[in-house]
């Protein structure tokens, strides 16, 4: 019985880090089609612009044929079920992550109902990378490159070249 289940996974990706990839690429492969929400983050000032953000996720993701990326903002809810969605991707990095993931999860199921939460980790090797941490090594003339795919790597270098 085929199903045709569409997964998203949704973030701010500023940047998509090396994490953020791998967990796009096992979802690839556990669901027929995944979409990459882009988060416009209203309540986030990000480094770069929601336009810089899609394209660099486009770019990473471009060689994985049932990947596509889109924009939204609002209820993550809106996004998903008007899509047809029946998964949502989180990806937990750490027990860290954990606490905040699991409230975030029943909010989503009383939300939406119809729709499931699965958790993917990344790689061990990509466990303890953040957007948030790649941004301020980059910022203070870190190696950054390390982290991120060298798409991501050359418009990281370049936005920091504009500061």
């Amino acid at each position: 019985m085929s199903r045709n289940v569409l997964a998203v996974y949704p973030g701010t990706f500023d940047p998509m880090t090396l994490g953020h990839s791998d967990v796009v690429r096992r979802a690839a492969q556990l669901f027929d089609r995944v979409i990459v929400g882009v988060a416009v983050a209203h309540h986030k000032k990000t480094m770069f612009t929601l336009d810089e953000r899609i394209e660099m996720v486009r770019e990473v993701m471009q060689d994985q044929p049932n990947v596509t990326v889109e924009s939204f903002s609002g209820l993550l809810r809106d996004f998903a079920v008007g899509r047809g969605a029946k998964v949502v991707i989180r990806g937990l990095r750490a027990v860290t992550d954990f606490d905040y993931e699991f409230q975030l999860a029943g909010m989503n199921r009383s939300l939406m109902p119809d729709v499931e939460t699965v958790f993917l980790t990344p790689g061990t090797s990509y466990q303890f990378i953040s957007s948030t941490l790649v941004r301020e090594i980059a910022t203070l003339g870190g190696e950054a490159e390390k982290f991120v795919d060298p798409a991501v790597a050359r418009r990281l270098a370049a936005k920091v070249g504009q500061r």
